[in-house]
């Protein structure tokens, strides 16, 4: 088992390989999975030295290695979208921030979030195993890391994502688009007004952005993002 898959099997089992029993209808992703790692974090699996996919079906006394994807992973869409769970609100407005086209909610269930990233072919993206395990789930990936930088990280590494900063609304993922500084004078607080040229707005919600005093810190998140983009995609 790569060392990257660890982290989904029990502590027992993290050291040395792992034995599986064999029924008559496993099949190879049937044991991955039984092991614990769930098959979207799976990429190649050789079976005794020969490649092999996850419908294979097991003798007995094979050796196999499970790898896990390749970074930066390929999408199998011209666009690359995504959709994450309820309980990454905080990357998701990091996402936003970037330009990376983020869908998200906080009240959805997980066959509502199965249906919508399979309609929209949008990569989920989520920490529930349960989650990815669900044969109808046409993408998904597991997000490492608890904190939001780690998250941001992990997905700048698996998928090099094109960023266009300040390009999206980070509350609801809308489009931005420049106004006129005087078309927003009843929303701003004067002294804002006083200090600030350039003012645009989202689309969709109405929300009014402008680069103000929190600029610094976000300022860093997009110059790191580029810098890891670019040194993934190498």
């Amino acid at each position: 088992m790569a060392d990257d898959l660890g982290l989904f099997l029990p502590p027992r089992l993290r050291e040395g390989g792992v034995t599986a029993t064999i029924a008559d209808d496993s099949t190879l992703g049937h044991l991955v999975e039984s092991a614990g790692v769930p098959l979207p974090e799976v990429g190649r699996l050789v079976v005794d030295g020969a490649e092999a996919d996850a419908a294979y079906r097991p003798r007995g006394g094979e050796r196999v290695e499970v790898h896990a994807v390749t970074r930066p992973q390929a999408v199998p869409e011209p666009e690359l979208r995504f959709l994450l769970d309820v309980h990454l609100g905080t990357l998701a407005r990091r996402m936003r921030l970037l330009g990376i086209d983020t869908a998200y909610h906080n009240d959805c269930d997980d066959p509502v979030l199965v249906d919508q990233a399979n309609a929209e072919r949008r990569v989920l993206l989520t920490q529930d195993r349960g989650l990815l395990r669900r044969r109808n789930l046409w993408f998904g990936a597991y997000v490492r890391g608890t904190r939001p930088d780690a998250q941001l990280d992990d997905l700048l590494h698996r998928f090099a994502p094109p960023l266009a900063p300040w390009t999206l609304c980070t509350a609801c993922n809308g489009l931005l688009r420049p106004v006129p500084k005087e078309s927003v004078a009843d929303e701003v607080e004067p002294g804002t007004l006083a200090s600030v040229d350039s003012f645009a707005r989202c689309g969709s919600c109405d929300r009014v952005y402008w680069h103000g005093s929190h600029g610094g810190h976000l300022d860093e998140i997009v110059a790191k993002a580029r810098r890891t983009v670019e040194a993934v995609r190498g």
